[in-house]
């Protein structure tokens, strides 16, 4: 079953990771963006129809604030054997990811990175906080905060609807921000007119 965990951190923007190649990534980059983190595997049943979702909804979505975050893992059955950079490799050219593909991480037990003990303490599911399999997807709002958790059988393209949704709420707050931000300056602009 998965124990309670215990984090300090209130989003995911206060984690810092490792690329593939071992350099540190402050999660505070993808402030105000729409993220769907994902423990990944080359040599799992789920590797195909994940991998080919995520490249087309990252494809979509991408310039509209939408970024999905790959994180191999090996703990289940040992499907991701290589190095962290034979993963980037495998996930950038047999399925086109243009998103990040972190280094390799644990995601259960003592040793699970940071970034996913926090992910997993907030939305456990009724079996707790343990990670099923391969492919459990985070999706988390532009604020850090987790939103939803789906399991290993849930295709991505069956979330895009969530997607859109929170994607929409960021780009509706953007534009209503610059309505006021232009609302602004055009009150700045007749009160200067008027002390002329």
């Amino acid at each position: 079953m998965g124990a309670s965990i215990s984090v300090s951190e209130k989003s995911i923007h206060q984690f810092t990771v490792k690329d593939s190649s071992g350099k540190d990534v402050d999660l505070s980059v993808y402030q105000g963006k729409v993220l769907l983190v994902v423990n990944v595997a080359s040599k799992c049943g789920f590797t195909e129809t994940n991998y080919t979702q995520l490249t087309e909804l990252y494809r979509k979505y991408r310039d509209q604030g939408f970024v999905i975050l790959a994180f191999p893992c090996n703990q289940f059955m040992y499907q991701e054997p290589g190095t962290s950079q034979d993963a980037h490799a495998f996930a950038c050219t047999r399925f086109k990811a243009e998103y990040p593909v972190f280094q390799k991480v644990r995601v259960n037990g003592q040793n699970a990175a940071p970034v996913y003990k926090f992910l997993k303490s907030k939305k456990p599911t009724f079996l707790g906080t343990r990670i099923k399999w391969n492919f459990t997807k985070f999706l988390v709002g532009k604020d850090g905060q987790v939103i939803d958790r789906y399991g290993p059988t849930v295709p991505p393209l069956s979330i895009e609807r969530r997607i859109q949704l929170f994607k929409a709420t960021t780009l509706r707050i953007v534009l209503l921000s610059q309505t006021k931000t232009k609302n602004k300056k055009i009150e700045d602009e007749n009160v200067n007119q008027k002390t002329i």
